[in-house]
């Protein structure tokens, strides 16, 4: 049985190259967890490194919008004691997911698009904008697969899509021409479970386009039973509504590993998908793509 833990990812597809962020940031939370913090505090603490780690596609990371300038973020956190705090399609700050936190303070539990970027300044939250080379670079790569009609490859869900015909953006689409999260799952030793979701989105993607990181059972999801974090493209995620499948299983008996497992098995193999969970009796990671993941520890009733 598992007295404290913490399991992070970096995105389903992330190279191993980039497992040592996923380890600086499991360490933050176990560091949390082992100075007495609760899960929440623990989770927060992982998913604060990921934002700020600028490989990754969250806070400081994330992507631009297919107008080359919008970036929209989403997080989330929840507790197994029912606590909630959302934020959705937010603009101009450094980590959604502490914003998320806050909102878990009021009377609401989703803010989204200009109410939530307004909160985060009345909140203290300082402006900031700074799209990362990386961030460029992949934006660049969508405006060439578009003009060479090749986005089916690279995203199987824009397949036959009027992009011109969708335009929402202020630029007029004349000017113009990844799905990935991070998240960590975490039970302390008073047997609390949280979960922390974070997101700059998929690529490409409309102006106000939300995915499963935000989505209560989809993305996330934190009962007594267990913490789960999912990754992957939010719409095949919201449609299978897959954190909570995880979590169902795990109730009905089955272990993390299996419970994991069988929710990614239900995945087409064209659509990228990946998993975490954590419970007392284990964790659990699974994904249909090279996934990166760390876990630390687990310490167990002996340790």
């Amino acid at each position: 049985m598992i007295r404290f833990g913490i399991v992070t990812h970096g995105g389903v597809g992330a190279p191993r190259s980039m497992d040592d962020g996923c380890s600086a940031a499991a360490l933050a939370g176990m560091h949390s967890l082992r100075a007495g913090g609760s899960a929440l505090d623990a989770v927060v603490a992982a998913a604060v490194v990921l934002e700020d780690d600028p490989r990754y596609n969250a806070g400081t990371g994330s992507v631009i919008r297919l107008d080359g300038k919008t970036i929209e973020m989403d997080a989330s956190v929840m507790t197994s004691e029912g606590d909630l705090g959302v934020v959705a399609a937010i603009q101009f700050v450094k980590n959604p997911v502490l914003v998320a936190r806050e909102v878990m303070r009021t009377p609401h539990m989703i803010l989204s698009g200009e109410g939530a970027t307004q909160f985060a300044r009345l909140r203290g939250f300082p402006h900031y904008y700074s799209p990362t080379p990386r961030a460029r670079e992949r934006h660049q790569k969508v405006v060439q697969l578009l003009r060479e009609r090749k986005m089916d490859d690279f995203r199987p869900n824009w397949r036959n899509a009027d992009v011109k015909a969708l335009w929402n953006f202020q630029s007029r689409y004349a000017e113009i021409f990844g799905t990935d999260t991070i998240g960590a799952v975490a039970v302390d030793e008073r047997g609390m479970f949280a979960v922390a979701n974070s997101t700059g989105g998929a690529t490409p993607m409309l102006l106000g386009r939300i995915g499963d990181t935000p989505i209560l059972g989809a993305g996330f999801y934190a009962g007594p039973a267990a913490a789960i974090a999912t990754t992957g493209i939010g719409e095949e995620i919201i449609r299978r509504q897959a954190a909570r499948a995880v979590y169902d299983r795990i109730t009905a008996g089955e272990t993390p590993p299996q419970a994991c497992e069988r929710v990614v098995e239900s995945f087409p193999g064209e659509i990228p998908f990946g998993v975490i969970a954590i419970s007392r009796r284990g964790i659990g990671v699974a994904d249909n793509r090279e996934m990166t993941r760390a876990f630390q520890g687990a310490n167990d009733d002996q340790g």
